[in-house]
C-alpha cells in the first residue's frame, strides 16, 4: 500500500473542484542507479475517482507522469457533505483508496 493521498474536494455551485496530491514514485525503468542497473518500472496504471460510489474520472496512466503526481479534476452532481473516494493501481499490483469530504 501506497503513502496517503491528500485530497480536497470544494464544491461551487453545481460543480465540484477536486484537487490530488498522490505520493508515488513513478519510475519509468528508464533510469539508472549509481551501479549503472536500470531502475525497474514502478508507475500508476489505473485511477478512479468516485463520488458517492459514481464513477467521476476513470484515467490510465502511464510512465510519462512525473513523480508525486498533482492531479485537478472537476465535476458536477456532488455536494457539500459527499464522499469523494479516489483509488489507484500501480503496474505492481500496489494500490491505494483514501477519501475526502466535500466543503
Amino acid at each position: 500500500m501506497g503513502n496517503p493521498m491528500r485530497i480536497r474536494a470544494n464544491a461551487s455551485g453545481d460543480t465540484v473542484e477536486v484537487k490530488v496530491l498522490i505520493r508515488h514514485d513513478m519510475e519509468t525503468g528508464q533510469r539508472k542507479d549509481a551501479a549503472g542497473k536500470a531502475v525497474p518500472a514502478h508507475f500508476i496504471q489505473t485511477l478512479v475517482a468516485k463520488c458517492n460510489d459514481k464513477v467521476v474520472l476513470d484515467a490510465e496512466m502511464g510512465t510519462s507522469i512525473s513523480k508525486d503526481p498533482f492531479l485537478s479534476f472537476k465535476f458536477k452532481g456532488g455536494a457539500k457533505g459527499d464522499k469523494v473516494t479516489v483509488s489507484w493501481t500501480d503496474n505492481k499490483g500496489d494500490s491505494r483508496t483514501d477519501e475526502a469530504v466535500i466543503a
